[in-house]
């Protein structure tokens, strides 16, 4: 039995091989998320039978149903759905160029960046148009990496160095944060508290519109990438025998990296390990193949955020938890737990 499935254009201009077991595992994980969203569209104050909730779908439902399902919590579903996605697609490129386990932007300092920058923007450009946040978290996360690249570079990237420059600038953007949300007025300190805990409470269509675009043409950027990717994973020397630009092509990725934490920063603020344990869950099913990786990490990486939403807000109602909690609550022993297992490379 074949592995592969070949797709080719009628004139041979366009070919790609799909995986089968990876074409498997995304039709699963796209079941498990629509599936989670379905029993999160019906759960709240005001419980839907899933039935009903593909009934709204199907323009089947009540005006009631409707109302609730389309205009309060479908936005948030799809947002949920969208920054998971885009986290779980940074780790997968950073872990892919670096080749390091431990790589995720928020680790290295790159959330933490985006989050200043747009911490900066909410508290002291507070009339100006919100449109603007998503470039300005993704300029904070694109200059956090490149100093953290220039900081670390010494013949090449080493692991270890990288991490621990990394960490050393989270720690630099924590305090930078501290001390902005410190000499602002108090209402706005809330605001901004709340915000970087990640939370995507509130969030409505405009939201949907402000982090759609950007998401999905940079999944697909980075998509196209994935044969570059694969060959910088076998070590930057043989990369450039095989005529492969290797330093355009690395920092290329890492904007790509840098604007899609930007993106999930500037809508659902910091959430931190699912850029971290979404790559990780997606090597093991199918191998460390970056045009596998990468859509599959993104699958995961959404089900995961819709999955700590829908507990966020549900398991201490009327309390709304911000995600961000679960999510560290989580990603963090998972961490230490790859520090362990990495603790001899």
């Amino acid at each position: 039995m074949k592995k592969y499935l070949p797709l080719q254009s009628n004139k041979g201009t366009f070919s790609l091989l799909l995986h089968k077991q990876t074409l498997l595992y995304l039709v699963l994980f796209v079941l498990l998320i629509l599936a989670a969203a379905v029993v999160s569209l019906g759960i709240g104050e005001m419980k839907i039978h899933p039935l009903n909730v593909l009934k709204v779908f199907f323009g089947m439902g009540t005006e009631q149903d409707a109302l609730i399902v389309g205009q309060f919590r479908l936005p948030r579903v799809i947002v949920a759905i969208l920054v998971g996605a885009a986290l779980a697609s940074a780790g997968a490129i950073l872990q892919g160029i670096v080749g390091n386990p431990l790589a995720a932007p928020d680790i290295l300092g790159i959330t933490g960046g985006a989050s200043a920058a747009a911490v900066a923007f909410l508290l002291y450009f507070e009339s100006a148009s919100i449109q603007w946040l998503p470039p300005i978290a993704f300029l904070g996360a694109t200059l956090t990496t490149l100093v953290l690249y220039a900081l670390a570079w010494k013949k090449g990237v080493p692991p270890l160095r990288l991490v621990l420059i990394g960490v050393g600038i989270k720690i630099a953007a924590n305090a930078l944060i501290t001390v902005l949300i410190t000499f602002s007025p108090f209402l706005l300190q809330n605001k901004a508290t709340l915000w970087l805990t990640g939370s995507i409470y509130g969030v409505d269509w405009n939201d949907v519109k402000l982090i759609s675009p950007w998401t999905i043409l940079l999944i697909a950027l980075a998509a196209l990438m994935a044969r570059r990717v694969n060959v910088q994973q076998l070590g930057d020397d043989v990369a450039a025998s095989v005529g492969s630009l290797v330093q355009f092509d690395r920092f290329a990725l890492l904007v790509i990296c840098a604007a899609l934490t930007g993106t999930a920063v500037a809508v659902g603020g910091e959430i931190s390990f699912v850029a971290l344990l979404a790559p990780h869950i997606a090597k093991q099913l199918v191998g460390p193949s970056f045009g596998s990786a990468l859509p599959l990490s993104a699958c995961i990486g959404a089900l995961i955020l819709v999955v700590a939403d829908l507990i966020a807000r549900t398991v201490f109602s009327p309390i709304d938890v911000p995600v961000g909690v679960f999510t560290s609550a989580v990603g963090a022993p998972f961490f230490i737990y790859l520090l362990y297992k990495n603790r001899n490379r």
